[in-house]
């Protein structure tokens, strides 16, 4: 597959600055639904016009696909290209990378495991992880779920970024990504007296499930959760490729055209806290599954909704509190829960009903964020929202 260079002072300070944070030319502009009612409503028509403008406007992504999902009845809404200067909508069926909704994997494989019996929320990461900081190891998985362990991120670390451009696909070992954050101080002390969002957390609870099982994490997350829910168009690749076909990602700046970067790094370098790979339509499947404790008991469903002040990166609609892998959204039509995600070329939200009837799904091919696009991020999270009030609406 061919891959688009990236320049490597772009490549420092857009893959690595972004990833910290969080011209229109022959775009179609396109919308396709299975009916679900005979008109639009407003929330509908809220979507459309929104993903209209995002895609128009200057410095936004190429193309943005919504989802929503009531009880299996799916409309979708695709506005602008799968790639740019192409005439293609992006797909139900298009593969994107998935970014930080890919923690919500992690948090799906690890409560199954607790639920049998494998694992326990209590266990600390130093019984099951050797040669961690000392201030690391009496951290919980608990606490690496909800981002309240105190453990700085390695994408925070000098080396990331320097290692990152010198050998953007030559990835790490799953431990050496998390010793990039060794050298660096406790965000806080001790864990669990406070909030703050941390890659290394979930990197963390790949290694935790790979030395309880003697498995790789891989092989526990394609038994535990994309068989058992018929992904079989989500995977967690080690190199830089995306299954076909799929929606190109782009760098995205305002007064620039934007800058293809699909293939300008390697999964492995955010394995499990980043680089699942996967279609709006098994994003929906998995979100409505997990969200409603579909893979665990029902008493670990209710201790993964304590929830506590805190916010998905880049932030999701409405009130954000954090759970156990996973978020609540407290929008103005009702409350959902789920996960946001932006990695270079991609932003994304996926949530759902507590009871699996309900959920939504937006997608980008572009990263966007509060910092590096702040109208167009502000512009998507009003889809966003009418997303979830689409999908909670009768």
């Amino acid at each position: 597959m061919h891959r688009h260079p990236v320049r490597l002072a772009v490549f420092l300070a857009v893959v690595v600055t972004l990833l910290v944070a969080g011209t229109l030319s022959n775009r179609a502009l396109a919308t396709t639904a299975s009916a679900v009612a005979s008109t639009c409503d407003a929330d509908c028509m809220a979507i459309d016009s929104g993903g209209r403008a995002l895609v128009t406007q200057n410095g936004g992504p190429p193309g943005v696909i919504v989802l929503v999902d009531r009880g299996g009845a799916v409309s979708t809404h695709s506005f602008g290209t799968s790639r740019f200067g192409g005439s293609t909508p992006i797909t139900g069926s298009d593969h994107l990378r998935v970014a930080s909704v890919s923690k919500a994997y992690s948090g799906a494989v690890v409560l199954a495991l607790v639920a049998k019996g494998t694992l326990q929320l209590s266990d600390r990461v130093g019984k099951r992880v050797l040669g961690l900081p000392k201030a690391w190891r009496d951290v919980t998985i608990a606490e690496l779920l909800q981002h309240t362990s105190g453990i700085p991120d390695f994408i925070r670390a000098p080396r990331f970024g320097a290692d990152l451009t010198a050998h953007p696909f030559d990835p790490p070992s799953r431990y050496g990504l998390v010793s990039l954050a060794f050298p660096l101080k406790m965000a806080f002390t001790p864990p669990g007296s406070s909030f703050r969002y941390s890659n290394t957390d979930n990197e963390l609870v790949g290694l935790i499930v790979q030395s309880a099982t003697g498995r790789s994490y891989e092989q526990e997350l394609a038994d535990l959760v994309t068989a058992p829910l018929a992904l079989v168009d989500t995977n967690l690749p080690q190199g830089a490729d995306l299954a076909v076909p799929f929606a190109h990602g782009y760098s995205v700046k305002a007064g620039s055209p934007p800058e293809d970067v699909t293939n300008a790094f390697s999964a492995g370098w955010s394995w499990a806290s980043g680089g699942i790979v996967a279609t709006p339509s098994d994003v929906d499947r998995f979100i409505r599954a997990y969200a409603g404790g579909v893979l665990t008991t029902p008493v670990l469903h209710a201790r993964q909704f304590q929830f506590r002040p805190g916010s998905s990166e880049p932030p999701g609609p409405g009130t954000n509190e954090a759970g156990l892998g996973i978020f609540r959204y407290a929008t103005r039509c009702g409350t959902v829960y789920g996960h946001t995600g932006n990695t270079l070329g991609y932003t994304q939200f996926a949530a759902a009903t507590s009871d699996d009837t309900r959920s939504a799904v937006v997608q980008v091919n572009g990263q966007i964020t509060a910092g590096n696009a702040p109208e167009a991020f502000a512009q998507l999270l009003k889809i966003e929202t009418s997303a979830v009030c689409a999908a909670l609406s009768d």
